[in-house]
């Protein structure tokens, strides 16, 4: 019995022993939490030494005549500890920071009441560099007339708090509003380690991000004085900040706004949803202007701006319509299967394109040169000339000129549009549609890209927005296009469209883009708009030509008019090609181009009698001679003010003529008079 009373008195010290020693175990690895923690935390005492840190900045966009269009500035926090006021002394801080800060006392107030002047106070978070600059001193000067008064922190200890500025992201600004959207782009915040960055969404904005977006922070590290400044001395170490580049614009803003204006204009004069327009350099792809109607303010995007946020240079395919005669015409040249002097008969009120299908024209010929089925615009010679072709002769020289596949500008989203599979273009229906507009869509870019083959020897150049990038060095980068230039036909063919596309604006649909002492060219395209698989009487209304002088400034120009809905404007010769003029005149007043002066001839009582175009005199065709009216041509007007450049015109009313209801009528010779009337190119 004694030895049980041992043996348990024994087990219940072993136990005492045991539950002490795990007691200092756990009290001495507490102890030793304990001084890791504070090791290795950030502890509330002075340091030695401080670090300024200085974060980079997104790149700017300049135009082409050195404005800028977008840039980005930081952006800093104010905030106060709200019981460190002193309450006696809070209507002053109130009228001080209110005249700093230039945000009104009524909203100081309102912010100090909703936190009941209690906790941390952030009194705003969108103030600028200068006002920034202007608080910091007013922070000091408020410390100095006892504003702010010491209170205890969470641990006891008597803190003097005031006014803090404190850096808190970057800021995107648009100081020209709404120049140049939606090709600018716009951007979002995204936050990065509690530091506002802006991220490009559309346009340059995003195609460009990787190249404008801020590179690499710098930060100024050293030993601090008393006050908290820096010393500047050989143990201090700086790292500069690596901005992000610059982009510099191949348009300059003062073609770029007065193209804006001009279409406004045009848009309400027209009744139109919305007017897209280009104007790009024929040899190089520099683009002088891109601008549409449909705008918005990137730093305040709207809901009624969501439409608009979609650039529809590349984003908006459509049926083109008799724009692409050219170019489908272009590529049986091309392959010699026809001459510019070809004839095709054309005398037709319903021509059978198979498939109990029909096509007609809007005038009636017996027959039709080349050169007349572009200047008349005749859908029954457009389809018997892309029968001339096989399928595939006709889809490869589409895709030459760069139909269906991206145009490669310098956008975000660059779309390639559509093109019948070869199955279907074996087809004649189908490659008679796809001749004269229809079954396909292309994007305006890639008409303006394949439009300048015919005035740069063959080849279709890309669209270029941006010129160059520039650091802060000024070491300039340029960028290969995604996609290059494009060998569209041979120089002889391209020179033979662009005669013929001269005589379209000389005596076809395109006589309202005359200028004189230019030379000017180009082709219509009225084509109705498909909705829910039908067409309905809804139009795009386009103009795709060239301008050039003497001197050699060579543009390719384009003109899309989307549903013009008052009276006859959907006619892209009453709409588009008067909106083609203006673009030229715009470029004449600010002296991108140069008319030859033209002299004006000498009165004479003796008739005038016209000359044969060059399709006529190779036929050997006698024109007969008849008598006309001598034209005296005088000199060019001079370039009109603003106020006249942008004044509407009172419409032109031509008389009704009769319809024609014999079956036949006899062939008009090239060189006949234009048409007063309009025509309307329809599938």
């Amino acid at each position: 019995m004694q030895k049980k009373n041992q043996n348990q008195a024994i087990n219940n010290r072993t136990t005492k022993i045991s539950f002490l020693f795990l007691l200092l175990i756990l009290l001495l690895s507490g102890f030793l939490f304990s001084v890791f923690k504070t090791i290795s935390s950030d502890r509330q005492i002075p340091s030695h030494h401080a670090t300024k840190h200085d974060r980079s900045l997104r790149g700017a966009v300049i135009s082409a005549d050195g404005y800028t269009l977008s840039s980005s500035e930081k952006t800093y926090e104010a905030s106060i500890r709200g019981e460190s006021i002193d309450p006696d002394k809070r209507a002053l801080f109130v009228k001080l920071f209110s005249i700093y800060s230039g945000i009104a006392e009524n909203d100081v107030r309102q912010i100090l009441k909703e936190r009941k002047n209690k906790g941390h106070i952030i009194l705003s978070k969108t103030l600028d560099t200068r006002n920034a600059m202007q608080l910091k001193s007013l922070a000091y000067k408020l410390k100095k007339l006892d504003v702010f008064r010491s209170i205890k922190n969470k641990n006891g200890i008597e803190v003097l708090y005031g006014l803090d500025i404190t850096e808190n992201g970057e800021h995107r600004r648009f100081p020209l509003v709404d120049v140049l959207t939606p090709i600018l782009g716009y951007t979002r915040d995204k936050m990065d380690h509690g530091y506002n960055r802006p991220v490009g969404q559309k346009g340059l904005e995003q195609s460009y991000e990787k190249h404008i977006t801020s590179k690499k922070d710098g930060y100024f590290q050293g030993k601090r004085d008393v006050l908290g400044r820096i010393i500047h001395d050989k143990n201090s170490i700086k790292l500069e900040r690596v901005d992000g580049l610059d982009l510099h614009l191949n348009i300059p803003l003062g073609v770029q706004r007065r193209v804006e204006l001009m279409i406004d204009e045009m848009k309400q004069n027209l009744d139109a949803d919305e007017i897209i327009v280009g104007i790009m350099e024929s040899r190089t792809g520099k683009l002088l202007s891109l601008a549409s109607t449909e705008r918005y303010n990137p730093s305040a995007i709207q809901q009624k701006d969501i439409n608009a946020l979609q650039p529809k240079f590349t984003e908006y395919a459509y049926e083109a319509g008799s724009v692409m005669k050219p170019i489908s015409i272009a590529i049986a040249l091309d392959k010699n299967k026809i001459t510019p002097d070809t004839l095709f008969n054309t005398g037709y009120k319903r021509f059978d394109i198979t498939g109990g299908q029909h096509i007609s024209d809007d005038d009636y010929f017996d027959s039709l040169s080349v050169t007349d089925i572009i200047v008349h615009s005749s859908n029954i010679g457009s389809s018997q000339i892309s029968w001339l072709l096989s399928g595939q002769e006709f889809r490869e020289g589409l895709l030459q000129f760069g139909v269906a596949r991206p145009s490669g500008i310098d956008l975000s989203r660059d779309l390639p549009g559509s093109l019948k599979p070869l199955k279907l273009l074996n087809h004649k229906m189908h490659r008679a549609n796809s001749s004269f507009g229809y079954g396909m869509t292309i994007t305006f870019a890639q008409l303006i890209k394949a439009y300048s083959a015919f005035n740069n020897n063959g080849i279709a150049v890309t669209p270029r927005i941006i010129d160059y990038l520039e650091d802060a060095q000024e070491h300039r980068y340029t960028l290969e296009p995604t996609i290059p230039d494009l060998k569209a036909v041979s120089q002889k063919t391209a020179e033979q469209i662009k005669t013929i596309l001269k005589e379209v604006v000389s005596r076809g649909t395109g006589v309202k883009g005359q200028y004189p002492g230019l030379e000017i060219g180009g082709k219509t395209g009225t084509a109705h708009i498909a909705k829910n698989g039908h067409y309905v009487k809804e139009y795009h209304s386009s103009f795709y030509g060239f301008a050039n002088d003497d001197e050699g400034h060579k543009y390719t120009i384009g003109a899309l008019v989307i549903r013009a809905k008052k009276p006859y404007a959907y006619f892209a010769s009453n709409s588009a090609v008067p909106t083609f003029k203006k673009m030229v005149e715009i470029l004449v007043e600010l002296d991108y181009l140069k008319p030859t002066k033209i002299e004006a001839p000498q009165e004479s009582n003796d008739t005038i009698t016209t000359l044969a175009p060059a399709v006529a005199q190779e036929k050997s065709i006698v024109i007969p001679k008849a008598p006309v009216q001598a034209i005296k041509k005088s000199d060019p007007k001079p370039a009109p003010s603003v106020k006249e450049l942008f004044k509407p015109k009172a419409p032109v009313k031509t008389p009704l003529k009769p319809v024609i209801t014999q079956p036949k009528i006899e062939k008009i010779p090239p060189n006949s008079p234009p048409k007063e009337k309009s025509f309307e190119e329809l599938f």
